[in-house]
């Protein structure tokens, strides 16, 4: 999602912008209610990750003018609809979070290959972007590479982000000569991943521990599930899902995940029973 600079709030201990915490919920909630939720909903859900109502109508504001909502009335209540993009690109996000696949060596690749000139920089800051964010890595400035099961997912979203007139796209086996273990790990910053993945077990294992110890009501749940939820959905887009024999030693992705897949089991039937409580209220 956007990475503009906003206002920051302390949820819980953890620093986190108030609009990526507002996009989970809309995400999350506002879908399954017709695709619409009140202001004063989000404000009050808000207030229960210790954000304020001037930071909340701030970020509202904001993906606003980011053509992320829409203002809407419904009988006569004020409030926020997702616009198609942002239902779209959360959909696909879907897929990514809650059933995110890994590759088998045998999938292949597919290869991005693209030369943008100088003077549409702002395509090429684009396409870089969108490949960052499926999980590409960099063999070349301009080749750049994934794993095979990705390839409906790339062509789909170069697609609808209108970048396929700068790429061709190919399907690919690696035929030699080096070793393709360690060619990986010049593609990808496998380290830095790594250690998103063992910050993300550090700080929640405990929190496993306490919800998995003692029920959390659902207030309680609400408030561990959403900056949860809103923390992890980044790195399954880090993460392309390359098959486990070609990852380095120690790698905490899997574990990762199992705690991540734990944690959505224990909380998120609670935490939406809150929601909609507020929702409805």
């Amino acid at each position: 999602m956007a990475t503009e600079t906003d206002e920051v709030e302390t949820v819980r201990g953890r620093e986190m912008q108030p609009r990526q915490l507002i996009v989970t919920i809309f995400g999350l909630y506002a879908r399954t209610e017709r695709n619409w939720l009140s202001v004063a909903s989000v404000v009050k859900l808000m207030a229960d990750l210790g954000v304020e109502g001037p930071a909340v109508r701030s970020s509202i504001s904001r993906l606003k003018r980011r053509g992320l909502l829409r203002g809407e009335r419904h009988n006569g209540a004020a409030g926020y609809s997702l616009s198609e993009p942002t239902l779209e690109l959360l959909a696909e996000g879907d897929l990514r979070i809650f059933e995110h696949t890994r590759a088998a060596v045998e999938d292949g690749w597919v290869l991005v290959v693209f030369s943008i000139p100088e003077v549409e920089r702002d395509r090429r800051h684009a396409l870089r972007t969108t490949l960052t964010r499926l999980g590409f890595g960099t063999v070349s400035p301009g080749v750049w590479i994934a794993p095979g099961h990705l390839m409906r997912e790339v062509q789909h979203t170069l697609e609808r982000r209108d970048l396929v007139s700068y790429v061709d796209i190919f399907r690919a086996d690696h035929l030699g000569f080096d070793n393709l273990r360690s060619k990986v790990r010049t593609w990808w910053d496998f380290d830095e991943l790594n250690v998103l993945y063992a910050d993300f077990l550090q700080r929640h294992r405990m929190t496993l521990h306490r919800v998995t110890r003692e029920t959390p009501t659902p207030g309680e749940a609400f408030a561990s599930y959403v900056p949860l939820l809103t923390e992890w959905r980044r790195l399954p887009y880090r993460d392309p899902g390359l098959p486990l024999s070609l990852l380095p030693p120690g790698w905490k992705g899997e574990t990762a995940g199992e705690l991540f897949g734990e944690l959505n089991r224990v909380l998120s039937g609670p935490a939406r029973e809150h929601a909609m409580k507020v929702i409805h209220d």
